[in-house]
């Protein structure tokens, strides 16, 4: 009697303690991270945070933005984020239909023999039994809330794996993109190159000819031959990097390029992408999907050790029937056939041999390292974006400079062939100048595809992709 009496004492304590949440009360870490960023430019945007970061906006050309729906729609490494989503739902609704009770109908004969010697009549007998009922098996009531917590970890670790998928999209439109502008590079690279190796083969004719004629030296010939054996180099290595281009752009759309991408060669309109101001606020960060996805991922971790503390206190179990019963099958619904049963049990953990102390030990250890790897997350995340707004400033300021050098080189080429036809010079100084200024002309194509990848990363480093309100499109699904 005593040992009965403790037991609800026990029991009728922990239905009080229910009152009080077990699940620590989550709070969002304040950022790790200065509240801004320095950048040149004076003028701060109120608007920043209103930014169109949507790739259709922020690139307009069609042929990329088809390359870049190609991608996104057949790529197969896509195609298995997406997936994955898809069974993170799946096990969260698993997960959910335990807050409720599962009803399920049962159908049931059953026909035995009992030998004499086991019966009351001392002869054999035979005995039937049909049954029918509808009812619950096995409801655990959430007085301490262990199932919704397991269903709150279930939906911010899909919820997370939404945002992977998102993370996924997002550098997979960067690298189609970077890939794209990589590809019309090394076509303008190569018809440079192309142009260049006519002009020095040219050059060489016309040396070998004075060379024949014993007005050129041989130290000029060679000097033109050398010319030519580089320009032919750089002919087939831009052709080469033009052809690898586009077998990977071909991968990434699932080999559905636009139709007559590679035969045409438009000039790029600019990236779309708004000044950005000093003091560039770093609550930016929050559109970033991997920054969202270790938040949710620390969010289940609060729920995890929720779960984890109502495993110390009992849990309640209902079955419950009601149906008919009856030996013969044609009164089976008859009057009086009516059955009903109803079960409670409880369950109080004594001794589990460390198991829910350990269990709890796991939750709160998983949820320190949840909090650091969300802390990484914003670090990593503010070092990209300074890394890329550093970039594209100064990479501005350099594509400015090497213009400003093709420009001063061809005036000494035009300079140093004018000596030359005035005799003034050797044509060694012309072939100088016109090396420098092939190397220059080289040098400002990289320089220009260098200023677009700064921008591309600028997009990807601040969540650029498909649009934050994803994510409320993935909770209300998962409903």
């Amino acid at each position: 009697m005593i040992v009965t009496n403790r037991l609800v004492l026990a029991f009728v304590s922990s239905v009080l303690l229910a009152g009080c949440s077990l699940t620590p009360q989550y709070q969002q870490p304040e950022p790790p991270v200065p509240a801004h960023w320095d950048v040149s430019e004076p003028d701060l945007n109120e608007e920043l945070h209103n930014l169109d970061l949507s790739w259709q906006a922020f690139f307009p050309e069609p042929a990329l933005q088809a390359l870049i729906s190609a991608s996104l729609e057949n790529n197969q490494d896509m195609r298995v984020a997406a997936l994955n989503v898809e069974v993170l739902r799946a096990r969260y609704q698993i997960e959910r239909s335990a807050l409720y009770p599962g009803l399920s109908i049962g159908v049931g004969a059953a026909r035995q023999r009992v030998p004499g010697n086991l019966s009351v009549s001392g002869s054999d007998e035979i005995s039937e039994r049909y049954d029918a009922s509808v009812g619950l098996t096995s409801y655990e009531i959430d007085f301490f809330a262990k199932t919704r917590n397991l269903s709150a970890a279930a939906l911010e670790n899909y919820l997370a794996t939404a945002q992977a998928k998102r993370s996924f999209q997002t550098s997979l439109i960067s690298e189609v993109a970077n890939t794209y502008f990589s590809w019309r590079t090394n076509r303008k690279q190569l018809a440079l190159a192309r142009a260049t190796q006519r002009s020095f083969e040219q050059n060489l004719a016309l040396i070998q000819r004075r060379y024949d004629s014993d007005v050129a030296s041989a130290l000029e010939l060679t000097q033109a031959e050398t010319l030519v054996h580089q320009a032919r180099t750089q002919v087939a290595q831009f052709d080469r990097l033009a052809r690898q281009a586009v077998n990977a752009l071909a991968f990434f759309s699932g080999h559905n390029l636009p139709e007559g991408m590679t035969s045409s060669l438009p000039e790029s309109p600019p990236l779309n992408i708004e000044p950005l101001g000093a003091g560039l606020s770093s609550d930016l960060l929050k559109r970033r999907p991997d920054i969202l996805e270790a938040e949710h991922r620390l969010k289940a971790a609060y729920a995890d050790i929720g779960a984890a503390r109502a495993a110390f206190f009992p849990s309640i179990t209902l079955t419950a029937s009601a149906g008919t019963a009856s030996s013969e099958l044609n009164e089976l619904f008859g009057g009086g056939s009516g059955s009903w049963l109803f079960e409670p049990r409880i369950n109080l953990p004594i001794f589990t041999g460390g198991r829910n102390k350990a269990n709890l030990e796991v939750s709160e250890t998983t949820k320190k390292i949840r909090l650091a790897e969300y802390n990484r997350a914003i670090q990593q995340a503010f070092r990209e974006v300074a890394d890329s707004l550093a970039a594209r400033d100064t990479l501005r300021d350099q594509l400015n400079a090497q213009q400003a050098l093709v420009d001063t080189l061809d005036e000494y080429y035009q300079l140093a062939q004018n000596r030359y036809d005035a005799g003034i010079t050797s044509y060694l100084a012309v072939l100088d100048a016109q090396r420098e200024h092939f190397s220059a002309r080289q040098q400002l194509l990289s320089d220009r595809f260098n200023q677009l990848s700064a921008e591309i990363e600028l997009f990807r480093s601040l969540g650029g992709g498909v649009g934050s309100e994803i994510a409320r499109v993935d909770r209300s699904r998962a409903q």
